[in-house]
């Protein structure tokens, strides 16, 4: 017996685009700004302070590309 399992398909994602996020105007959360702070010190950029949570996203995300820390 086989068991009908499939693997997700890598190039999509359940998660939304920040841009699409019903909450990403409001100011970036405790943890975000923690986590970019440690990201933009490594990185030797500054932080804006004025982010919003969708843009605290994307930079995290660029951030961690551009510190090796996203990959796993």
């Amino acid at each position: 017996m086989s068991e009908n399992t499939q693997n997700p398909d890598p190039t999509t994602s359940a998660e939304k685009d920040p841009e699409d996020w019903v909450t990403g105007d409001e100011p970036m959360t405790g943890p975000q700004r923690s986590y970019l702070q440690t990201l933009a010190r490594e990185a030797g950029r500054d932080l804006p302070e004025d982010l919003d949570k969708a843009r605290a996203s994307e930079l995290i995300d660029e951030l961690q590309q551009e510190t090796g820390r996203g990959n796993s």
